[in-house]
């Protein structure tokens, strides 16, 4: 089942570490790591910039680029002429820039008559649905029209896209639902760095994208120098035996499937946002798009169909957040000139702490939570006691004649109590926590800048909170980064250039057009939160704007907003927003024609399609290719592999549209945890293997096992539901790290076994 190109001579690593690499990783390191270290110490204010908020914002980014860049250069330089490139390679790729403008502009065009449409009468309802199947009609044609059963074609494209596309590609497929959904979002939410315990922010930023930097410095060149099909491949090829290939293909269904729930997540959210049907039916019509593309074309048709989804989608992004920076600002360049607004931010969160209605609304949380934790420590009597109070309170105006809609509100009431005492007690101590959380300044979100919470001079507690906060931050970067280094999706779109310069070429492009967008989301939560707090807020509640209603219909778990002090006016504290809202709701936030919103919801659902074809892809491709396919290497065998992989990703793809129905999490965490997952099962086995001839089969083997197994029992042993079930008391927590960071523990279990296995069976007869 090995690809017969891939061939790594057996008395020599796939690649030596030099002394480049070593010094351009510590620039990495200090850029990333260092600063944030030290990030409470550098709160100098630059031309309105605090200097630590504006590294972990943009400067880390530039650092980072700047690293893969130059490595791309001195490597490629090195490397001189060895590699042999098609000479109608170039011919080829002038042809693609000409369909690639001529999309671009067709494109613009399109959004320009669909404004025109709009101020011309057109309803909304239009606008969105032909946005929506307009777009995904596109998709289609692509797939249909670069259908293929050839192998080399389907799995890599044939190893002929251009460095400059594939970036573009690999900027659409890394650029999921997270990032364009939700990233914007939990930085409204969290701030620089989240409270307590819980890291968000800016953490988001520098994960994602000082992830490439290993990405370009120990994985890709050298994985796309063996000639390989799929990340499983490598693992086969280099350790030989059936058993580390099939670990590997295993990791990377469990780890792609956790990362394609939350694309068909957002996929759902925005299909019926834009249409007005059911969330389910959503999740059904956007998942046609996904397999259309990847069904028919695979890697071929999924590379183009993806540079088309990434034009829409970071015009979805850039427009808008540039459309808000100008009205506030006056200008459109948002990502340089939004530090202006922090200290206005910092102005508004100071009047609300002190606004004697907000504290009035906090006051009611506590009360609340005070309530159900009362409720908690009577748990039989309490529960009830509420069941018979509902009942007489139906049976109250049942015969008092009340109005329909009382009667049924209250019998839903009596409904939705709990059933037992399991589930009352999971969905009190939820519910308990939750308004402990807002019954505290600015409803529970940091200061926009502040980095870290707790103080590190303050009180022991404070000191501790401090620690916890920082050391969580630096723990789910740590994740990010190495996840991105294993995600098998990510590093099989490395496998379809021309050559190893190209690769290399391929990552700084695709850096290049991921910083795009994540230099303008912290600007976009910045200007949206300005927005909010400056004029949403205290405005009487008959006079909010529709969309709130809108949305909140849709998804109550979006945004929500309740009366909590009864005075009629919205207070910051009494509006509820989920990450997830915040982008999607921009152009509305920010009173923008609703082609705007269309557009937006465009290129959600392109990010969240894209990424959904690269993981369908490699879910069907480990399934077929590298687990249970055992037939001939000829072209017929190839075509059945082909057939096979396809049947697997449709089987796959209804799964994991079954389980998004369920909406198990926000999209936020279902990817975080991708991350750690992949890191933990790849990465120490993987560069230990790219740089060591000396790890041996049942090093890899065991490394990969240990590495995914403590990451997963660290994740399932801190899930709510299963304490309680389990009747397990207190925190189950090491050092105060939360699970979505479970990778930190996985990857260096995975290092520490497959260095000690290596060791101490390098003399056997497997050792290479």
């Amino acid at each position: 089942m090995m690809n017969p190109e891939a061939s790594v001579p057996e008395s020599q690593p796939i690649a030596r570490f030099t002394r480049l690499q070593g010094w351009l990783l510590l620039a990495w390191f200090l850029g990333s790591f260092g600063v944030v270290f030290f990030a409470h110490d550098l709160r100098q204010v630059l031309a309105g910039w605090p200097v630590s908020y504006w590294f972990a914002a943009q400067g880390s980014l530039l650092i980072f680029i700047l690293i893969v860049a130059v490595y791309a250069w001195l490597a490629n330089r090195a490397d001189g002429a060895s590699d042999v490139i098609d000479p109608g390679f170039a011919k080829y790729t002038r042809r693609i820039h000409k369909r690639f403008l001529a999309f671009v502009v067709l494109f613009l065009l399109f959004v320009v008559a669909l404004g025109l449409a709009e101020h011309a009468g057109l309803k909304k309802i239009w606008v969105g649905a032909i946005f929506l199947f307009a777009t995904v009609f596109l998709y289609a044609l692509i797939g249909i029209y670069d259908r293929t059963s050839k192998a080399s074609e389907y799995y890599v494209a044939g190893r002929r896209i251009p460095a400059m596309y594939n970036g573009m590609a690999v900027a659409a497929d890394w650029m999921s639902a997270a990032s364009f959904i939700s990233m914007a979002g939990g930085l409204y939410l969290q701030g620089f760095s989240g409270s307590g315990s819980q890291p968000g922010g800016l953490v988001y930023v520098l994960g994602w994208t000082g992830g490439f930097c290993l990405v370009a410095l120990l994985v890709a060149p050298h994985l796309r120098k063996m000639n390989l099909y799929t990340v499983p491949d490598f693992f086969g090829q280099r350790f030989g035996g059936r058993w580390p290939r099939i670990i590997a293909a295993w990791s990377a269904v469990l780890c792609s499937f956790t990362y394609v729930v939350a694309q068909i997540y957002g996929v759902g959210l925005i299909t019926s946002r834009l249409t007005g049907v059911q969330f389910e039916i959503g999740i059904l019509l956007g998942l046609g798009g996904v397999l259309v593309c990847s069904f028919l074309g695979g890697m071929r048709a999924v590379t183009w169909t993806q540079v088309t989804q990434y034009v829409v989608l970071i015009l979805a992004f850039l427009i808008p957040v540039s459309w808000l920076a100008y009205k506030q600002l006056g200008s459109p360049f948002a990502p340089a000139l939004y530090g202006q607004q922090l200290p206005k931010i910092a102005e508004l969160e100071r009047q609300l702490i002190a606004s004697p209605a907000e504290q009035e609304v906090i006051r009611e949380y506590a009360r609340r939570s005070e309530d159900y934790a009362s409720k908690l420590a009577n748990l039989p009597q309490s529960l009830e006691t509420e069941k018979k109070w509902h009942r007489e309170e139906v049976r109250r105006l049942t015969q008092g004649r009340a109005d329909e809609s009382q009667i049924v509100a209250a019998r839903r009431a009596l409904a939705a109590l709990p059933r037992d005492e399991l589930i009352a007690r999971e969905r009190w101590s939820r519910a308990m926590k939750e308004n402990l959380d807002r019954a505290k300044p600015l409803a529970g979100m940091p200061a926009h800048t502040h980095p870290f919470a707790g103080n590190p001079e303050g009180t022991p507690d404070e000191r501790q909170a401090f620690e916890t906060s920082r050391l969580n931050f630096l723990a789910l970067m740590f994740c990010l980064m190495v996840g991105t280094a294993g995600l098998p999706h990510l590093l099989t779109r490395f496998y379809t250039t021309p050559s190893v310069k190209e690769t290399r070429n391929s990552v700084t492009w695709s850096l290049f057009f991921i910083a795009l967008l994540y230099l303008a989301a912290p600007a976009l939560a910045v200007l949206v939160k300005f927005e909010i707090m400056g004029h949403l807020v205290g405005q009487r509640f008959e006079d909010l704007p529709s969309w709130i209603s809108q949305w909140a219909r849709l998804d109550p778990s979006l945004i929500s907003v309740s009366d909590i002090n009864g005075d009629h006016i919205l207070q910051f504290a009494e509006l509820r927003l989920g990450p997830d809202i915040v982008m999607l709701a921009t152009p509305e936030i920010g009173g923008l024609p609703y082609v705007v919103s269309g557009l937006v919801a465009a290129g959600g659902l392109a990010a969240a399609l894209s990424t959904a074809d690269g993981l369908l892809l490699t879910i069907g491709n480990a399934l077929a290719y590298d687990l249970f396919y055992r037939g001939s290497s000829d072209r017929r065998g190839a075509v059945r592999r082909v057939m096979l992989s396809k049947f697997a990703l449709l089987m796959v793809a209804l799964l994991a549209a079954y389980v998004a129905a369920q909406r198990p999490a926000d999209i936020l965490i279902l990817v975080s945890a991708s991350f750690s997952l992949a890191g933990a099962a790849f990465v120490p086995v993987m560069i230990l293997g790219i740089f060591w001839t000396g790890v041996t089969r049942s090093a890899a083997v065991l490394g990969m096992l240990s590495g995914l197994g403590v990451t997963v029992y660290y994740m399932a042993i801190n899930v709510p539901a299963l304490r309680a079930y389990l009747g397990w008391q207190g925190s189950g927590l090491w050092y105060g790290i939360e699970p979505i960071s479970a990778g930190v523990f996985g990857v260096s279990a995975g290092l520490a076994v497959t260095l000690l296995v290596s060791f101490m069976t390098r003399n056997a007869s497997q050792v290479r």
